[in-house]
């Protein structure tokens, strides 16, 4: 086989990574396929309504569901619970200590303000000792309009999951991915934007070309994704408010994975080039200046920055099959090895804290998602899979959004990352989906 002959197959390799899976629609409904054993029992009890008409919407149970989904507290079933106060003044805590296994409660009221806005009021007791640990003050109640209040709800849930656990909440936050319908050749490709939880789902992108590789801009205003459009791939950016896209990259060969630098200047992304070689570029948006950043004749594929913006974390088959390694920006042209442990570590994303990696590995011949300790280059396993791919961390670290397989179709899952908690977001409907990615948190909070 000539040189030639063997980088084009690389390509193919490559290519077939990338689009590795089937992918599809929107609407996501939250299955519990493994719970937490030792998750904190809390009673969110359901929130009083000061109105004359029916309630518009149900914040205990938006917070309840949060609170599970988390994997670190297990929600009073309603049958189970004393009585239904809404204030912390109504609380029986003698009763609530006696009969019912729960430490925290929350309780609450939502109130109309109005055409179409609303006010909300909540309160965390301690039930042990009755201590109230959070809520919102008489005159600082939170506001939202009627189509605003599953976003409030998530909001409350923040406030006392962080107080609860020291560990900021992430369900404000919101997550992209990418799906499929139909049979091949003629397929619908998507990129959808919707809350963590798969809920208010939006089409961002809408064509019969395949779309991969979505990528958040730091801020969470923009999206970075590769397009076939014209059976040629190309980077885009995409601002969400407007819509409006540009293309940033359309190079002859290979234009995948972008990866945002952490302030929003640059983009590393994996390019071929006239010799075949596929390596790591940077690219700086304003000026289009492009630099590249591996050398080596191996496939160089995924970048993820450092969160100071100093190292490049990629994955490489220069050794023989796909491993990790690091690179420093100012001097790329060395590239240490991260990953030793097993045949195959691919497709890095950086925790938050910089202390771990999240990376596809293989597993008894299955491939799953693990966690890589930077420090001690121990690694867990974090799913149970046997085909799961794409892993983002949530922006606070505590979970891993990813691709997985179940009963042949595409769909995407999430798993702790110090619990064994794991569940599975399904489609409504027959479509596929993948490559998720999860949102920084939200600017301003």
């Amino acid at each position: 086989m000539t040189m030639l002959k063997l980088t084009t197959a690389r390509i193919a390799v490559l290519l077939g990574a990338l689009l590795f899976g089937a992918m599809a629609q929107a609407q996501l409904v939250v299955d519990i396929t493994r719970g937490q054993e030792n998750a904190v029992p809390v009673a969110v009890v359901p929130f009083g309504w000061t109105g004359t008409e029916v309630a518009p919407f149900d914040v205990a149970q938006v917070i309840a569901s949060d609170l599970h989904r988390s994997g670190r507290f297990e929600p009073v079933d309603l049958d189970k619970m004393v009585d239904r106060p809404t204030t912390g003044q109504e609380i029986r805590f003698d009763e609530w200590r006696s009969y019912i296994r729960t430490d925290f409660i929350v309780v609450g009221k939502l109130m109309p303000q109005g055409a179409d806005r609303y006010a909300a009021q909540f309160e965390l007791y301690n039930v042990l000792n009755g201590q109230r640990l959070a809520g919102t003050e008489p005159g600082r109640e939170l506001t939202a309009t009627a189509p605003s209040l599953r976003a409030l709800s998530h909001r409350i849930s923040d406030i006392i999951y962080e107080k609860l656990t020291g560990v900021r909440g992430a369900f404000s936050t919101r997550i992209a991915y990418v799906t499929a319908e139909g049979t091949p050749p003629k397929q619908q490709y998507k990129l959808i934007v919707a809350d963590y939880d798969g809920e208010n789902a939006k089409i961002i992108r809408d064509q019969d070309e395949p779309i991969m590789s979505p990528a958040w801009s730091p801020d969470g205003s923009q999206l970075a994704y590769v397009s076939f459009e014209g059976r040629m791939s190309a980077i885009y950016v995409q601002t969400l408010r407007t819509a409006e896209r540009t293309r940033v990259s359309a190079r002859a060969g290979i234009n995948g994975a972008p990866s945002w630098s952490p302030d929003g200047s640059t983009l590393a992304l994996t390019l071929s080039r006239k010799d075949g070689d596929v390596d790591i570029y940077t690219l700086r948006l304003s000026s289009q200046e492009l630099k590249r950043m591996t050398f080596d004749p191996g496939i160089d594929t995924e970048p993820t920055w450092s969160g100071d913006g100093r190292k490049l974390y990629f994955n490489s088959d220069r050794a023989g099959s796909p491993q990790i390694y690091e690179i420093d920006v100012a001097s790329p042209e060395r590239a240490t090895r991260i990953t030793f442990d097993g045949p195959y570590n691919a497709r890095p994303r950086l925790s938050p804290d910089g202390k771990q990696l999240a990376v596809v590995l293989q597993d008894n011949g299955n491939f799953r998602i693990g966690a890589v300790d930077l420090k001690s280059r121990s690694v867990r396993v974090l799913s149970d899979g046997r085909q799961d791919e794409s892993p983002s961390f949530a922006p606070n670290g505590a979970m891993v959004i990813y691709a997985t397989q179940v009963r042949g179709r595409g769909r995407l899952a999430t798993a702790g990352v110090d619990t064994q908690f794991q569940q599975t977001l399904k489609a409504q409907g027959d479509a596929d989906q993948r490559e998720p990615v999860w949102s920084p948190f939200p600017v301003g909070r």
